[in-house]
């Protein structure tokens, strides 16, 4: 075996022996992966305040009590917000059955031609009041599981206190982790994942902090159009509707189905339907137009399928965690399948030109006055060659 195979198949051990310790302790993973996310995207800002004349850890201290500051304000104004919109939700539940049992179902009855029994709204009501019950007495059920799991409670604890006091040290020490990473690759690949880690870089910034605050926009912009629209729920759709966008056309689906159901419901005219499509037709020609080409950019270059895989490839693998870094992660498998090509591109395998195939169907075209095209096939092989006098 020669020295570049084995150093190409000890590279391989240690990137496999990498991912299966990152496969392995996923569910520990958790906090560090949050707490790496908000150092990643405090790390600009606080490069910025060193220039300045600050050094690292007053620049980190402010940037950290910066990140503090919004998201314990975001919390303090989301939370009684969403609390009060579940609130509304599950009092206007028996409209929402009403209206299902009385309107949709007999119209789907009449046009799909189905037994007047497939659907048995009376069920699916309790089902819905049940789960979202649950959803509005979260409260009750965490401290029924303090109750229940004092392990399991310290554990939450743990993560909860750990995000904030990992992500202050990995971002007081962003430049020495990555500096020492930089030094731990072997000198041959350094180059290579050097020029592959500035090109991540500038993909990740220009997806995380431009897809978040795409979503942020769209979630405001849908909450207050449907809150003018008068939707009673319509602050919670457009939260959610905004929170899934990251996920081409899902936040846009859910939430417009959601608004049409709402309105129909709460005012059963075309009116308010045809102002719910306004808002969300709009909604979409301002992140289209507007918000992704201004704060994402067109870098990122992943197709609206590839979004959905990487989403779902990354929940089924590690759970949330995976939901969580899918699309950062997609974005950095991107880069990396870029390079491959290129190197592909310039290869022996790619450019070497092989022998003539012996065995090729030769099709000779003639095209006629009037337009028809007649083609005729003859196939060429050794015996052919050997037969000819």
């Amino acid at each position: 075996m020669t020295t570049d195979i084995s150093r190409r198949w000890q590279l391989f051990a240690i990137t496999a022996v990498i991912v299966y310790l990152i496969w392995l302790l996923a569910p520990v993973l958790m906090p560090f992966a949050v707490a790496a996310m908000l150092a990643y995207l405090g790390d600009p800002l606080a490069d910025r305040l060193e220039r300045y004349g600050l050094n690292r850890t007053w620049a980190a201290t402010i940037v950290f009590v910066v990140l503090l500051v919004v998201v314990g304000g975001v919390l303090l104004l989301l939370i009684p917000l969403i609390a009060r919109q579940i609130e509304n939700l599950i009092d206007n539940l028996p409209r929402y059955g009403e209206w299902a049992q009385n309107v949709a179902w007999p119209w789907l009855q009449a046009r799909l031609h189905l037994d007047p029994h497939t659907f048995d709204s009376d069920r699916l009501l309790a089902a819905i009041k049940a789960h979202i019950g649950s959803i509005g007495g979260i409260a009750t059920t965490v401290l029924g599981k303090v109750s229940r799991s004092g392990l399991g409670v310290v554990l939450w604890l743990t993560n909860l206190v750990l995000i904030p006091v990992v992500a202050f040290y990995l971002l007081r020490d962003w430049d020495r982790l990555v500096a020492t990473i930089d030094r731990m690759l072997p000198r041959s690949i350094q180059p290579t994942i050097a020029h592959l880690a500035r090109e991540s870089d500038k993909i990740l910034g220009a997806f995380v902090r431009g897809q978040l605050l795409v979503m942020l926009a769209l979630g405001v912009f849908y909450g207050a159009g449907l809150g003018v629209v008068g939707l009673t729920v319509g602050p919670l759709i457009g939260m959610v509707a905004g929170l899934l966008s990251f996920v081409p056309y899902l936040g846009f689906i859910i939430g417009f189905v959601a608004a049409i159901v709402a309105a129909l419901v709460q005012y059963g005219d075309w009116t308010h339907v045809l102002l719910v499509c306004g808002v969300f037709v709009i909604g979409q020609l301002l992140e289209g137009y507007v918000l992704v080409p201004k704060l994402v950019g067109d870098k990122i270059g992943l197709h609206p399928v590839a979004v959905i895989f990487a989403v779902l490839a990354g929940g089924y693998l590690f759970g949330f965690l995976g939901v969580l870094l899918a699309l950062p992660a997609a974005s950095v498998i991107m880069v990396l399948l870029r390079y491959l090509l290129e190197r592909y591109r310039m290869s022996e395998l790619y450019n070497q030109e092989g022998p003539e195939d012996p065995v090729i169907a030769e099709v000779d075209v003639t095209v006629h006055q009037d337009g028809g095209i007649e083609t005729e096939t003859v196939v060429k092989s050794p015996q052919d060659d050997r037969a000819a006098p």
